[in-house]
């Protein structure tokens, strides 16, 4: 019997797999190739999709095969705002490893992934117009992760380039709540008459996120916690519930007496940073899970309520991965943290990769889908 095959997909820089699985989850795609530097994020991308993953330096792959599509994101360090010390920034030239993938695997369409930053820099102004001179239509617009599913707001420049018409982009599914159940607005560019439209969905919360999951780490499956020192818990427990930050933090350690427990940086810096060592709501979706979401001091990865940061599994799910996916158990927890939190929310490459296929699709003749699928 026939039916359509999917579309073949090569992964550069491909992590442990987050933008492939949203892409082989979109029922569209199936992975052919992909390339990721790091080892234990080639050994996870390996155990999750196959052995076809190249573990080395894309810089040294010879020669590409031929897909339908190619993804992925160059390594983000050298335009990111965090990025004070410039690390990595030496690597901000790989886009010219991607184009000359597109060259060699001659794709109908690709997406690329990295921080809003990269849309305004010179870089991607010259990837762009020789992306364009390959023949493909080139856009790139900052998707929020949390306007389509994912218990997350994290933004990310997306770059979709297609040979047949203008890139497809997804139309975002969730939106920040509230309190009306019906929206105002104008049909067209703010012309024609009110009309009314139902609301898109709520945001997905960290709540709804980590259901089924036990207060109290089982150590199951990467539910797991860090383990701190005896200082760093009575800080925990002085930041105040649901959302409570280190300013508040300081004042009950103050009033406590245990105002030695500040540490001096803080005392110095009475502004800024209100998200180091604070906790998440309940409530809302996560701010941006970073490589080192297991140590507060790194951002707001406090538990809502108990007593400890985020375990690998609760920020897995943040990040939309199913819990199938699987996160070796041999590897080391900061290993598969930065894994977990350089990935594409796979959700997020669902959502992109289910306007791609419908694109593809539509540029196709009728009857060049009817093949057999791939195995």
């Amino acid at each position: 019997m026939l039916r359509v095959s999917r579309l073949t997909l090569v992964d550069l820089f491909a992590g442990c797999g987050g933008m492939t699985r949203g892409f082989e989850d979109s029922g569209a795609f199936r992975s052919a190739f992909a390339v990721e530097f790091d080892r234990d994020a080639a050994a996870t991308y390996a155990a999750n999709f196959g052995d076809h993953v190249v573990c080395g330096r894309i810089e040294d792959v010879a020669s590409f095969p031929r897909a339908d599509v190619v993804i992925g994101g160059p390594p983000c360090q050298g335009f990111s705002p965090l990025n004070r010390e410039a690390v990595g920034f030496e690597r901000r030239g790989l886009w010219r490893e991607y184009l000359r993938a597109l060259e060699a695997v001659e794709p109908r369409a690709f997406v690329m992934e990295n921080v809003p930053e990269l849309l305004r820099s010179a870089e991607y102004a010259e990837f762009r117009k020789r992306a364009e001179a390959l023949g493909f239509a080139v856009e790139g617009e900052v998707l929020n992760a949390a306007d389509f599913g994912v218990p997350q707001r994290r933004r990310r420049a997306i770059v979709i380039g297609t040979r047949s018409g203008p890139p497809p982009w997804p139309a975002p599914s969730h939106a920040e709540p509230d309190p009306l159940s019906f929206v105002a607005y104008r049909a067209t560019k703010g012309e024609g008459p009110l009309t009314e439209s139902p609301r898109l969905a709520p945001w997905v919360t960290f709540r709804e996120a980590v259901v089924g999951l036990p207060l109290q780490p089982d150590g199951h499956d990467w539910h797991r916690p860090r383990k701190p020192r005896p200082e760093s818990v009575r800080r925990y427990k002085a930041v105040p519930r649901d959302g409570g930050d280190r300013f508040a933090m300081q004042r009950n350690l103050d009033r406590a007496g245990l105002g030695d427990l500040v540490p001096r940086c803080w005392r110095e810096k009475p502004t800024g940073t209100t998200d180091v060592f604070g906790r998440l709501w309940w409530d809302r979706p996560a701010l941006t899970i970073r490589t080192e979401f297991y140590k507060p001091e790194k951002g707001r990865y406090l538990h809502p309520s108990a007593h400890r940061p985020i375990t690998v599994r609760e920020a897995a799910r943040l990040m939309s991965f199913p819990d199938d996916f699987a996160l070796p158990e041999e590897q080391a927890m900061s290993s598969v943290a930065r894994q977990v939190g350089n990935a594409v929310p796979p959700l997020l490459a669902r959502r992109i990769a289910e306007a791609l296929a419908t694109s593809l699709a539509g540029a196709e003749p009728a009857d060049a889908a009817l093949v057999p699928a791939a195995a």
